[in-house]
């Protein structure tokens, strides 16, 4: 994992070995072991790189690197299948001079062009200069855990890992006050109709599956969708014993990929279901003591430590665990919000961020996660509505079924006359549900009228969903999982660890959008097919546990501490002075808030106040 940099320009002064360090100084956290720095003959065009070293950790892996003295590629992250592309490139004829999937990725679009990322199993942000056609790609995986911001204008294009770096050479931190109003009032982070568009005015993410191609002599820029899902087709004809077939050998091999390395690995523990599979199928095609780790919360009702336990035993692993307080949250809350950048929903990304530190000072470099089960194979209860709704259509004796089963394993999920209605007339409840929540958004009590009248534009874009499967792309492709790969992100750079993601491998994602939706929801059980698949690799009990946890920590209780809401106040007073917020704001009692409530307002306003002070 690695922090990228680069400026292409024609325009005298804005090029220079000088504005390029100020840019990998300002991600030299992602990249400890090493800095590179690169400019070409005619001065138009110059990359920086920060390393941290995963593969292949000698010298001839450094970036920026060259192939064929016609392309220079700065890189950030891993193809998992660089081995086997590698070979099929060496039997085309292609020649390399190091052990790195940097190298490969360059061969790849040499032989392939844009279509090399068809070929690539991996997360990565990268871009590579064409000097014979004078043209700069860029792309980005398929999912979005690598990130890639740019600014561009008449004179420069400048792109960067993060945001800092662009306003380290100038380029203007001027906040998208419409992206804080859907913040303040939906907790959005994402504007689903815009993937390009950030909380900062001017500077735009590459989405997620793009790649976009800049032309220096016409300064022509054009971004391109490389990658897609047929969200519509079903395999309707596969069977349970195929399904679980396909599932076992593509998560195997997920699994495999992504434990290629040269330096120490170690995973995630939650105590959860995806972290537990994760681990379990490590320890199947490789069994030893690998380090796990984990944060816990002592006295607190959804604190996991049975079950971390418990896993831990099972598979003999060494478990290091850490607590964070709200002494902790207190003194480390400026330094997350630097590395996030934007705003984040609520106090769980801080157990995620010491579970990295953790990682870190056990000398774990590469962590494996359980991110992204939950969004392709339906593991939040907010699913089972949709599921219900598809099903009253489609299938009442299955529908009637499937209510009695969740409702004898305590699924509390309501199903009435208004999901009825919604099944009935998806269009009719798309239309509604975005009324109501406009109203919402536009009625809100905290923000300056005068806020609102300017920069009030509502982003609430749930569309009429009739099927499981539309509102599982909606989360995994749209609104959702980008802001947890966002997370997981920086707070695993700001301690130079690299994070890999099983469950996001494309191929299992694939067959995982085909096979009909009772693959995923039955018997009241979320993610049925994954429990199904590892039932019998887990500790007894965890395959079927019902209770959703994950990293929450005991937020409503932090924000109860007398130094947090302090903190609070001073938020609040700065988006006052800002003109975001009413005065009167500061007079109201704060409202100490689980981390998932979705009226979690005095979190935000503690997050935003700390982003724009």
């Amino acid at each position: 994992m690695c922090g990228i940099a680069g400026i292409i320009s024609n325009q005298s002064g804005l090029l220079s070995v000088q504005r390029l360090v100020k840019m990998t100084e300002a991600l030299a956290h992602r990249g400890p072991n090493g800095e590179g720095h690169w400019i070409n003959e005619v001065h138009t065009t110059g990359f920086g790189h920060r390393r941290l070293s995963i593969i292949d950790l000698s010298p001839t892996g450094a970036q920026p690197m060259h192939y064929l003295n016609r392309y220079t590629i700065t890189y950030n992250g891993e193809i998992y299948n660089y081995l086997e592309l590698r070979e099929t490139l060496l039997q085309k004829g292609y020649q390399f001079h190091s052990q790195s999937d940097t190298e490969v990725i360059m061969a790849a679009y040499d032989c392939y062009r844009s279509n090399c990322l068809q070929h690539f199993d991996g997360m990565f942000a990268f871009a590579i200069w064409d000097e014979q056609e004078q043209t700069l790609f860029a792309a980005r995986d398929r999912f979005g855990e690598k990130p890639f911001y740019y600014y561009f204008d008449d004179n420069q294009f400048v792109f960067a890992s993060e945001m800092k770096a662009l306003w380290a050479v100038g380029i203007e931190k001027q906040i998208n006050e419409k992206m804080f109003f859907n913040y303040f009032t939906l907790g959005y982070t994402q504007n689903p109709a815009t993937a390009e568009e950030t909380f900062y005015t001017g500077i735009n993410k590459l989405p997620a599956r793009s790649f976009i191609e800049y032309h220096l002599p016409g300064r022509h820029l054009t971004r391109s969708l490389y990658w897609n899902i047929d969200v519509d087709y079903t395999d309707e004809a596969i069977t349970e014993e195929q399904a679980i077939k396909q599932f076992n050998s593509l998560f195997t091999r997920s699994v495999q990929r992504r434990l290629r390395s040269d330096v120490p690995v170690g995973t995630s523990l939650s105590g959860g279901l995806d972290s537990s599979c994760v681990l379990a199928t490590i320890q199947k095609m490789a069994p030893k003591q690998y380090k796990t780790f984990s944060a816990i919360f002592p006295g607190f009702k959804k604190d996991e430590s049975g079950w971390i336990k418990k896993v831990a035993e099972h598979f003999t692993t060494h478990n290091y665990s850490v607590q964070p307080t709200a002494d902790r949250v207190i003194q480390d809350f400026e330094r997350i919000c630097y590395h996030q950048e934007e705003p984040f929903q609520s106090a769980s990304i801080m157990a995620q961020y010491y579970v990295y530190e953790l990682a870190r000072q056990h000398g774990v470099t590469v962590l494996l996660d359980g991110q992204g089960a939950d969004e392709i194979l339906a593991g939040y209860h907010k699913y089972y509505h949709w599921y219900w709704q598809q099903l009253f259509r489609n299938n009442k004796n299955t529908l009637h079924h499937e209510l009695n089963q969740a409702r004898s394993l305590g699924i509390t999920e309501p199903w009435g006359l208004k999901n009825k209605l919604a099944a009935a007339m998806p269009a009719y409840a798309g239309w509604y549900l975005r009324r109501q929540r406009e109203r919402q958004q536009f009625r809100h009590h905290d923000l300056d009228t005068s806020f609102v009248d300017e920069y009030g534009e509502s982003y609430y874009d749930i569309a009429h969903f009739d099927e499981l499967n539309n509102i599982l792309y909606y989360n995994t492709f749209v609104n959702g999982l980008e802001e947890l790969l966002r997370y997981a992100d920086r707070n695993s750079m700001a301690h130079g660890i690299e994070v890999r993601l099983p469950f996001l491998y494309h191929e299992l994602v694939q067959l995982l959008f085909t096979i009909p939706a009772r693959f995923k929801m039955r018997d009241g059980y979320t993610k049925w097919l994954l429990r199904k698949c590892m039932e019998e690799n887990l500790p007894a009990g965890l395959a079927w546990r019902t209770d959703k946890i994950g990293f929450e920590p005991p937020q409503q209780q932090w924000m109860h501490d007398a130094r947090l809401q302090e903190y609070i106040h001073e938020s609040k007073r700065i988006l006052v002075k800002q003109g975001i917020l009413k005065a009167q704001v500061l007079q109201k009692k704060i409202q100490p808030q689980e981390a998932h409530a979705a009226d979690n307002y005095d979190w935000r306003y503690l997050v935003a106040g700390q982003l724009l002070r």
